[in-house]
């Protein structure tokens, strides 16, 4: 019974915030025009290998000799490089296909991974109570005290450079922000009718917690992720330019950005320039779809 009941609560909220969300979608322009943008950008990175003019990190195809041309100029081989080149000849936009790549695999996974992380020890956190409670939000409000930045910059100056390295570091930055929100969910749920009703069918913890509660707390996370997402491929740019993040050999927006700052002074502005726009395009996507939906899920936000 109890069963029956979360399940068709989560399936009322879940069915009505859909619902919302495509009605919503429907009388804002803006967020019909963040989210084909967002899809379109994610389309471009999942298959930037099919979709690049070139592979603008196989060396048998770059040139040194076209290295900073401007938009738009044509090499002696007759190829057309929309957005010009780098320093190393590369073509950009195929550079900056890459490099979105790069950018948001780094950020959802370490999105992901944080999000387990947090849910896990937030929603075990609130339905114990107790001492485990108290010392999981400690920890959590400790984190919360010092700047993200902060945080990222010293844990790859310990450990280095590197694609894995730099998730665990996002991993430990955002964990603790899925924490509360997993907790803050989990106290109001806890409480309700379907949950007393599952403990005195003595089902376990571990199952009340993964088929009730986390269910009915899915929505928050949901609009948490989506911004960390965001997030997390800004501060994932900030470190590569600041040459903490990832190495040249898998380079990001942030790594792109890096390497053409140093010809802005001789102005070859487009090297650092547009990696820039197609980073800014994509966290303002992801900003987009992160509102829109947290105005679905939140009655007191809808309009």
């Amino acid at each position: 019974m109890a069963e029956v009941t979360a399940n068709a609560q989560s399936q009322a909220y879940s069915s009505s915030g859909w619902r919302k969300f495509w009605a919503d979608y429907s009388e804002s322009p803006l967020a019909v025009v963040a989210l084909l943008i967002f899809g379109s950008i994610l389309f471009i990175a999942i298959f930037a290998p099919f979709v690049s003019p070139t592979n603008p990190y196989d060396l048998t195809t770059v040139d040194i000799m076209n290295s900073r041309l401007p938009p738009g100029s044509e090499d002696f081989a007759g190829n057309i490089y929309l957005l010009g080149t780098d320093g190393a000849g590369r073509d950009m936009l195929s550079s900056i296909f890459f490099g979105l790549r790069v950018s948001l695999g780094v950020g959802a996974l370490s999105g992901l991974i944080a999000l387990i992380v947090g849910a896990i020890l937030g929603l075990s956190a609130a339905y114990y109570g107790g001492r485990y409670e108290t010392f999981v939000m400690r920890i959590v409000d400790i984190q919360l005290s010092f700047p993200s930045i902060l945080m990222a910059l010293v844990i790859l100056a310990i450990f280095g450079k590197g694609v894995e390295k730099t998730i665990i570091a996002l991993i430990l930055v955002q964990w603790a922000y899925y924490a509360r929100a997993a907790r803050a969910s989990a106290l109001v749920e806890k409480n309700k009718e379907y949950v007393e009703a599952a403990k005195c069918l003595a089902l376990g913890d571990r199952r009340i917690i993964l088929n009730h509660i986390t269910p009915n707390c899915m929505a928050p996370l949901i609009v948490v992720g989506t911004l960390q997402t965001a997030h997390a491929i800004s501060l994932e740019a900030t470190l590569s330019f600041l040459g903490l993040g990832l190495p040249v050999t898998e380079p990001s927006l942030g790594l792109l950005i890096g390497n053409g700052f140093e010809f802005m002074y001789s102005g070859d502005y487009w090297i650092s320039i547009f990696p820039g726009i197609a980073l800014l395009i994509t966290i303002v996507s992801i900003n987009l779809v992160g509102d829109q939906l947290r105005d679905m899920f939140n009655p007191r936000l809808q309009r």
